[in-house]
């Protein structure tokens, strides 16, 4: 086992690579009562095309990834969740674009939790009779969020803004997609991602690092993994440009939703140089549309936005964009205010006084997480899974300049690459 310090952030994270490939990492927080643990294999919704060395390679329907970490919580004996609850645990699970991740939180009976999550990730049971009951839930799922008008707008940018990438496609898939998986795709799937060597373990509060290391280092030792070659995830070339600029639904809402937001035309960058493009985006974006800025106050003051108004950014390897908006009364007036006060943004640049401001804002946003298991946990798992470390966050946002913020201004808020949603009543 070895250690790293923080010195900055006064943390030490322990850390280990088992015999089998898999990664741990355990963070003690003396005197915190509450330990949260996920398990999380680099795995997401748009990895549907990919071959592992060695092998051939496969496609997959739609949707598989989000119908294996369902069918993962089915096991021969019963109720996993039923599990967690009888060692007073709560348990989850959630799919995202590029990782799944199975969790669990408690304050006591720790060892036992943590041994459950790990078996039962590593204990796949599926049979045709329950893959084929499993596909009437996750179609009721689908049908539910189609209704949603929140997802509906912010899947409706995404599928506006990329033509190719799998991106576009929604986490639970189609009903006809979900329709075609097999037991033996589950299986193919699993065997390829859910290699200790694909997967990162991560334990967070007040635990002992090597009573867990010892726990982990046990467990696995009774278990026989062959070695794995490296996984090749297969994208076709995502033009330059939006599939469409505007996408429009039609859905019963009290008022129109929009989203607009610009997709990034660069990707591919390195761990680092992503890390510090994500975080001058994030900055930027706070400078350009957050809740204290003069253009936000200039659009509620006329009655274009309420407190829904909101903006995040989105990126990884291979896509990125930026996502702003809210329920309107006017989406088109709003869009030409927005457009016509950016550019006035664009042509001066943030003043270094407020470029200060909102950058020890989000510093002081990045301490307080780290007073949180839950948002530590998933913020290390996604960070690491890109290649970057959330320790190391604090001494990017200090390097950070407002030149740095007023480049990227001018790079990401690109008309050319706007796209827009928008959901409406009938």
């Amino acid at each position: 086992m070895e250690s790293i310090h923080y010195d900055n952030l006064q943390e030490t994270l322990y850390y280990e690579v088992m015999d089998n490939g898999l990664h741990v990492y355990v963070l003690p927080k003396p005197g915190f009562q509450k330990t949260y643990a996920t398990f999380a294999t680099k795995y997401g919704s748009v990895d549907n095309h990919f071959k592992v060395e060695g092998e051939s390679e496969t496609q997959v329907p739609d949707g598989i990834a989000h119908f294996l970490e369902h069918k993962m919580f089915e096991e021969p004996e019963g109720d996993i969740f039923a599990k967690f609850a009888s060692n007073g645990a709560s348990a989850n699970a959630f799919t995202s674009f590029d990782q799944t991740v199975y969790l669990f939180s408690a304050t006591e009976n720790i060892h036992e939790n943590l041994e459950t999550l790990i078996d039962f990730v590593q204990n796949p049971y599926f049979t045709d009779q329950n893959v084929e009951k499993e596909k009437g839930i996750i179609g009721q799922e689908i049908n539910m969020y189609q209704d949603n008008p929140d997802w509906r707008v912010y899947f409706g940018l995404i599928e506006a803004m990329y033509k190719v990438h799998p991106v576009h496609i929604d986490i639970a898939g189609t009903v006809e997609s979900i329709g075609t998986i097999t037991k033996e795709d589950l299986y193919t799937c699993y065997n390829a991602f859910y290699h200790p060597s694909n997967m990162l373990l991560f334990v967070v509060g007040g635990v002992d690092p090597e009573e867990t290391m010892n726990l982990v280092r046990s467990n696995q030792a009774g278990k026989s993994y062959d070695k794995q070659g490296s996984i090749e995830r297969i994208f076709d070339p995502e033009p330059q440009g939006v599939e469409e600029k505007r996408r429009e639904s039609r859905l019963a809402v009290s008022l129109p939703k929009c989203l607009f937001g610009f997709k990034e035309k660069q990707v591919g960058l390195p761990a680092e140089e992503q890390l510090h493009r994500d975080l001058t985006t994030k900055l930027m974006m706070d400078l350009l549309f957050g809740s204290s800025t003069e253009l936000y106050q200039k659009l509620y003051d006329e009655d274009l936005i309420s407190d829904s108004f909101g903006h995040e950014y989105n990126s990884a390897p291979q896509y990125a964009f930026s996502a702003v908006g809210g329920d309107t009364k006017d989406p088109d007036q709003l869009l030409a205010r927005i457009r016509t006060e950016v550019d006035k943004l664009k042509a001066s640049g943030f003043q270094k006084s407020d470029f200060e401001r909102a950058r020890k804002k989000k510093m002081g946003g990045y301490l307080r997480m780290l007073n949180s298991p839950e948002n530590i946990a998933h913020e290390f798992t996604r960070y690491q899974f890109r290649g970057a470390d959330l320790f190391k966050v604090l001494p990017v946002y200090e390097s950070i300049t407002v030149d740095d913020v007023n480049r990227r201004l001018q790079e990401h808020v690109d008309w050319d690459q706007l796209a827009v949603s928008i959901v409406v009543s009938p």
